[in-house]
């Protein structure tokens, strides 16, 4: 019995996207509404304010239902559609040209791991919060590393800048975080 539930929820799936193909207004927003939630995570932690974020979520969807017909079936459909909301908000990004923010190299510092003080583990929504109050340059090289799981090569390749810089503003980044966890805690 175990054994049939993934096929059916693959068909459930299957099915639903291919109902959107079509134009199914109630399964476009079946998927909507199952895809949402997570998509305007996404949107929030890389725009770094609602209001911008949910400008993005409504362009990713755009964007995802013209290209529905893409999709292929192989891998996980949700991180094909997370492709196509992280490569809408990188867009937005350099239309308003904060990708071009640029890192003088020979100034740059990298953080060891024991600079790194005891942090006290803090909830999911405040690291959301602290991760939108970043420059946004480090926030959106912290989301595709940190959480996206991008390695600094492809992140270089995808903004148009170096490894170095890629790392520089990852570990910078990283460190703001630190401090202003740090601040929480002596506040607290």
């Amino acid at each position: 019995m175990q054994h049939s539930e993934p096929k059916k929820h693959l068909t459930i799936q299957s099915d639903l996207i291919n109902s959107c193909v079509c134009g199914d207004r109630r399964a476009q927003r079946k998927l909507f509404e199952a895809l949402s939630p997570k998509m305007f995570s996404l949107c929030l932690r890389y725009m770094g304010n609602r209001e911008l974020a949910e400008d993005v979520l409504q362009d990713g969807f755009v964007t995802l239902f013209t290209k529905l017909s893409d999709y292929g079936g192989t891998g996980s459909f949700e991180g094909w559609a997370r492709k196509i909301f992280i490569t809408t908000a990188l867009m937005a990004l350099r239309k308003n040209d904060v990708l071009k923010i640029s890192d003088d190299i020979d100034t740059a510092w990298e953080v060891s791991s024991q600079e790194a003080g005891p942090v006290r583990q803090i909830g999911y929504k405040e690291l959301l919060l602290l991760i939108a109050e970043l420059p946004p340059g480090y926030r959106i090289v912290f989301n595709m590393f940190a959480v996206e799981g991008y390695t600094h090569k492809e992140i270089a390749q995808i903004l148009g800048v170096t490894e170095a810089t890629s790392r520089s503003r990852f570990h910078r980044a990283r460190k703001m975080l630190q401090e202003k966890i740090k601040e929480m805690d002596d506040a607290g």
